[in-house]
């Protein structure tokens, strides 16, 4: 075993376990919003996708309605489709592997992947860091989501900032190009001007305006 294959694993492993902590962070979130342990064990096991669980759960929480809670996990969870086109080459050929496969292209197992060399130690990172994930955020979830009428009201631990802070860490690196930052600027000032003008939920939906204006903008600079 080569001394990067042992480091890629060790570091996978580490990655799936740090994801387990958010993982019990959004078990208590889902229950103290309203949703029993089965119902956040079964979005966590089914869905997978922690932004869009988030966001579901933040939309549930306010008091949004279902489209609403369903129409932002879906726009988050749309980047996990422009994943598994960089992934083609490290996903199994074989439909019933890649049906399995599409269940764990998430930011980690695909960060993870691409960070590699070798093909066969992309698949092995893969694989590795999806499945880890995939059992320490469900643990978690199960763990967070039947405590959570004993830790209360999540407000009180600083819960609740726990995805926001999580999410920022993929946002920055984007803004640091025109095109990210345009996106953000004005996703986020629709977001924040929408707030007291539409149900919970959908500022989040209107929010994806910024990504057409600043994918506009591109277009009009290359011309």
């Amino acid at each position: 075993m080569t001394r990067e294959r042992s480091t890629h694993r060790r570091d996978s492993v580490v990655l799936a376990a740090a994801v387990g902590v958010f993982g019990i962070t959004f078990g208590v979130l889902a229950t103290t919003s309203g949703l029993t342990v089965a119902q956040a064990s079964a979005m966590s096991l089914l869905v997978f996708t922690g932004a869009s669980q988030f966001a579901a759960v933040g939309v549930i929480g306010a008091g949004g309605e279902p489209v609403s809670a369903v129409g932002s996990a879906l726009l988050l969870a749309a980047r996990n489709g422009a994943y598994a086109l960089t992934l083609d080459r490290v996903l199994p050929s074989k439909t019933s592997a890649r049906v399995v496969a599409a269940q764990l292209v998430i930011d980690e197992s695909t960060g993870m992947a691409l960070a590699q060399q070798s093909r066969s130690d992309q698949r092995e990172a893969f694989w590795i860091t999806g499945l880890g994930v995939f059992v320490f955020w469900n643990l978690g979830t199960v763990l967070g989501a039947s405590s959570g009428e004993a830790i209360g009201d999540p407000k009180t631990w600083g819960l609740d900032a726990a995805f926001p802070a999580g999410f920022m860490t993929f946002v920055i690196p984007h803004v640091r190009e025109r095109s990210g930052l345009v996106a953000a600027l004005v996703g986020g000032g629709i977001a924040v001007l929408a707030v007291p003008l539409v149900p919970a939920g959908a500022p989040v939906l209107l929010s994806v305006l910024g990504a057409m204006v600043s994918w506009v903008c591109c277009l009009r600079g290359r011309t």
